[in-house]
């Protein structure tokens, strides 16, 4: 028999600050199964102290106090990779893989922390090559009608829909044409030509944005806002924060929502939480 298990990603922004500023309360009332994790920026035992009880599996970044990637979960976890790409690429503390077993089925949910990069710089170069990981890994991760998600702060608007602002960031990391392209190719047809808004051409990958299948066509809902000036008031925002399904998994969700605080002072982190409830079991 199937059962709903409820996925939630965040960017808690330090998971320490998050915990100190209310995310404990939030994560009681929000029945969640399984939640991933990024920005993490801390040690195992400061994971376990802010979520007692939970099984985890954490990749924590080699700079002190940077990035880091988690998930934890009600369920069991019964293994779990960091690896993504080859040695080039610059994934620590950015990518983590958790496999499940439910009711007879196999769940992979990733929690990935892309690159935010920088127009002209190594950062810049080390964004696009983690895209390009993500672009193999993906078609691994969903073959033979797998259950797979990848949660996450993905570091990229894909379309003009998910900047409340994008015709003043179109030069900016973030939503470079080439950084969208890859989207494009995300979540074009399997096997399909796809042409990406910079105009390369590449094959679909076939996966899911599960956020704006839900919304649709309307700007954002929004999972990020910058904490300059009245950005959150006015909802000025980005949505950054992604659950990507590949196509089996992707038939199985039953709900979708961005759980927005409902003031700035309520906010634990610069991000919202991304929730949705996915049936699994034979």
């Amino acid at each position: 028999m199937s059962r709903t298990v409820r996925i939630a990603s965040v960017n808690v922004n330090g998971i320490r600050a998050a915990v100190r500023n209310g995310m404990a309360g939030w994560l009681d009332s929000a029945g969640v199964d399984v939640l991933t994790l990024q920005e993490v920026r801390a040690e195992r035992v400061h994971l376990e102290d802010a979520l007692p009880g939970w099984h985890l599996v954490h990749d924590e970044s080699l700079t002190k106090g940077r990035s880091g990637v988690a998930v934890a979960s009600r369920l069991p976890i019964v293994d779990s990779r960091i690896d993504l790409g080859d040695d080039d690429v610059d994934s620590r503390g950015r990518w983590i893989e958790a496999d499940f077993e439910v009711d007879g089925e196999r769940l992979t949910v990733v929690s990935a922390y892309v690159h935010s990069g920088e127009v002209g710089t190594p950062r810049q170069e080390a964004k696009y090559g983690f895209l390009d990981a993500m672009s193999a890994r993906l078609p691994q991760l969903s073959d033979s009608d797998a259950l797979a998600l990848v949660t996450g702060d993905l570091n990229v608007g894909h379309r003009e829909l998910d900047i409340k602002n994008w015709k003043g960031n179109v030069k900016k990391a973030g939503f470079l044409p080439a950084e969208r392209a890859y989207f494009d190719r995300f979540l074009g047809d399997a096997g399909a030509s796809v042409t990406g808004v910079d105009g390369s051409v590449g094959p679909g990958i076939g996966w899911v944005d599960i956020g704006r299948r839900a919304a649709g066509e309307v700007d954002g809902p929004y999972t990020w806002w910058s904490n300059r000036g009245q950005a959150f008031d006015n909802d000025t925002g980005w949505r950054i924060d992604y659950h990507l399904a590949s196509p089996a998994l992707a038939a199985r969700v039953s709900d979708y929502r961005v759980a927005r605080a409902a003031a700035y002072a309520e906010r634990w982190s610069d991000h919202a939480p991304v929730i949705a409830d996915y049936r699994i079991g034979r």
